[in-house]
């Protein structure tokens, strides 16, 4: 009786078995991380404006702030571990912004765009060095993408190009400081975007400091050297600035040419 009093039951539609069921990405990112980034492209962008209007100074200013927050982003992205593809393909567009374009067209502005008064028809010399720079840094970054985790992370290979950005920033800002023209240093100024272009997609080693570890205990004398350095850099920041960055592009060649002279000087057996 039992049975009688259930209600039948109706099957329902049997499922498709020919439909595949994909999961459903998360669309979702890290916002910290990304932010730094996003404010470190902004710098450029506003240093790429910043150009156009003659304001060298504001826009030089703006790519050492773009520095400082593409060294941020990273390691909070590492202490917060919130490390995505997504964040380092997003860092390296970024950075073809602000370390790429950005300095290359300031300089263009500044100095660059003279090169016509030399003589007629090297107008293209101008343009074409500040394009060579930035077609330079999107090889160095996309160089860096595909052999980031294969090489011995002591080393960069080639300038890096927040690096490369700093010394021709640098250069302009010191320029207005002191009241050069970017007519008078247009040669300079060529030479310089034309061989930080270069060491980029270069296989020279500089040093990338990625081994130190900031946390660990320094000597006293240590200190004092972070309190002068700083006392350097209010006192004068462009030239401070622009010679520190220029020292760390040097020591690149310098040590590959006395790691040639080591390995000729002592063969090995």
């Amino acid at each position: 009786m039992g049975a009688m009093n259930e209600a039948p039951q109706t099957p329902g539609p049997e499922p498709d078995t020919d439909e595949t069921v994909v999961p459903l990405r998360s669309r979702s990112i890290y916002l910290l991380p990304n932010l730094f980034t996003t404010a470190a492209m902004f710098a450029g962008f506003y240093a790429i404006v910043a150009a156009q209007d003659g304001r060298f100074t504001a826009g030089c200013v703006a790519i050492f702030v773009a520095l400082l927050l593409d060294g941020v982003d990273g390691r909070v992205a590492r202490m917060t571990h919130t490390q995505t593809a997504f964040g380092a393909q997003y860092d390296s567009l970024a950075d073809l912004i602000s370390f790429g374009l950005a300095p290359a067209l300031v300089m263009y502005q500044w100095s660059l765009v003279h090169m016509n008064e030399v003589a007629l028809g090297w107008a293209r010399l101008g343009w074409l060095a500040a394009f060579f720079y930035t077609a330079a840094t999107a090889m160095r970054l996309a160089r860096f993408n595909v052999m980031v985790g294969s090489t011995d992370k002591r080393y960069f290979i080639g300038l890096p190009s927040p690096t490369a950005a700093a010394l021709l920033s640098g250069l302009v800002w010191i320029g207005n400081d002191v009241g050069w023209t970017g007519a008078a240093l247009r040669w300079p100024a060529f030479l310089l975007t034309v061989a930080a272009g270069g060491l980029m997609v270069s296989n020279v080693l500089y040093l990338s400091f990625k081994e130190i570890d900031y946390r660990s205990k320094v000597p006293f004398i240590g200190a004092l050297l972070i309190v002068f350095a700083l006392m350097l850099l209010s006192f004068d920041p462009p030239k401070v600035l622009f010679s520190g960055f220029l020292a760390y592009t040097l020591s690149g060649p310098l040590l590959a040419v006395h790691r040639w002279h080591r390995r000729h000087r002592h063969p090995p057996r």
